[in-house]
């Protein structure tokens, strides 16, 4: 648990920098690549890679090496970030307004993670937790994203378990004293489902692989040294594995998705194309309630 914990801070440390530094005119790049050295500077790994999802972006967003673009007052960005020490993971989200105009949707997005977070305790109902976020969301005229929500959180897996539903999805399953959960309302003034886009730059190996070609080989390798079976991006193989260029590595990726070894994360936008908020905490469940361990 002090590890966990640790790993906790970190995240919210993590978070706290990326307050500070989301502003208009900041590249997304540079802000992606200094909130991980934050946490790696801390002596922890990264769970996955930093996500910046910007307005009808909800999800699985991380800039590419080649990333030119800039944010600007126009945007709400979706930080979603978490740190690893050994097998143990973290998994936490804010949402900055940098529009000044979507602040009713940040509040009630974080009015439904704290509401969620009351209820939390051994025997609570999974579908209890969706109720809460689903009723906070209707209080304030937005809807929760039914296809996205939170998860259980294992050694070594990140999303383990269940899933935990942002509205009541009929899931009677019971929560248990010593489990470590993540609780992640999206809300939106969209439609309330997000779909895949054709952006895709997270990734994760999952099974080994024979492979054909020699760049697939050097990736399949780099993989399995750096990152083992955890989530990656593609800007850091481009970084790190300098004797490939960005094409090769696409390649070699690409040949080991079609073997079934690596898995692809494609961005995940809102169907409607409305604005998505997310909050995100990561708590350890106990008989009585529960403790918040990103904070």
């Amino acid at each position: 648990m002090n590890k966990l914990k640790e790993a906790g801070k970190a995240s919210a440390e993590a978070l706290a920098l990326a307050k500070s530094i989301i502003k208009p005119g900041k590249s997304i790049l540079e802000a992606a690549e200094e909130i991980e050295r934050s946490i790696k500077s801390k002596g922890f790994m990264l769970a996955f890679p930093v996500n910046l999802s910007i307005n009808e972006k909800a999800a699985h967003f991380t800039p590419e090496t080649d990333d030119q673009s800039v944010l600007s007052d126009k945007d709400v960005v979706k930080v979603d970030l978490g740190a690893r020490k050994d097998t143990l993971l973290t998994d936490c989200a804010i949402t900055i307004d940098l529009s000044n105009k979507n602040a009713k949707l940040v509040e009630a997005t974080n009015e439904a993670l704290e509401s969620a977070i009351s209820v939390v305790k051994a025997g609570r109902q999974l579908r209890d937790i969706g109720r809460e976020i689903d009723a906070v969301a209707s209080k304030h005229g937005f809807k929760p994203i039914k296809n996205l929500g939170g998860h259980g959180i294992s050694a070594a897996d990140l999303h383990a378990d269940f899933f935990i539903p942002n509205f009541d999805n009929g899931d009677n399953t019971e929560l248990k004293e010593g489990q470590v959960i993540a609780i992640e309302p999206f809300l939106t003034n969209g439609r309330g489902q997000v779909e895949d886009s054709t952006f895709t730059a997270i990734f994760q190996k999952n099974s080994p692989c024979i492979t054909r070609s020699n760049e697939a080989r050097m990736v399949s390798a780099f993989i399995d040294e750096n990152f083992l079976t955890y989530p990656f991006a593609t800007r850091w193989l481009s970084r790190e594995l300098q004797e490939l260029d960005d094409f090769k590595i696409r390649r070699g990726i690409a040949e080991l998705i079609n073997s079934g070894a690596i898995e692809a994360f494609p961005g995940l936008v809102e169907k409607g194309r409305g604005m998505v908020a997310q909050a995100e905490h990561s708590l350890l469940v106990q008989e009585d309630g529960c403790e918040i361990i990103t904070k």
